[in-house]
């Protein structure tokens, strides 16, 4: 069975992500290089940070794809976003949307990060 446990985000300068993803997660990564960074998250997701100029085939620029964290409720994504705040740009501030409440910042490189507590199932 396939199972998706990492992802690849292609970023300008590897050092400068890991001090943004290391201040943010509250991790070390478990692998760092000049061109490449790996952090392995509390849940075994895996999470990479390779130079751009050095993957092949070349990766596209950034755009419509985030990077997710789900929190237990809305007063954990409050918790989050008043830590990550400081340390992102915000692009969406704290909000309620038809899956839950949420919020988006963004890393040096533009990729979007959101974090979210799912809504109550109205059932």
């Amino acid at each position: 069975m396939r199972t998706l446990n990492y992802i690849l985000l292609a970023v300008a300068d590897p050092a400068t992500s890991k001090q943004f993803y290391s201040n943010l997660l509250g991790l070390e990564p478990v692998q760092n290089s000049p061109t490449f960074v790996l952090y392995v998250l509390p849940n075994g997701m895996k999470l990479g940070l390779w130079i751009k100029d050095e993957i092949e085939p070349k990766p596209l620029p950034v755009g419509g794809v985030e990077v997710t964290f789900s929190e237990d409720d809305d007063a954990a994504v409050r918790a989050t976003y008043a830590d990550w705040s400081g340390k992102a740009k915000v692009l969406q501030e704290p909000v309620a949307m038809d899956f839950g409440f949420t919020f988006v910042v963004e890393d040096p490189d533009g990729h979007r990060i959101r974090v979210f507590a799912r809504a109550a199932d109205p059932r």
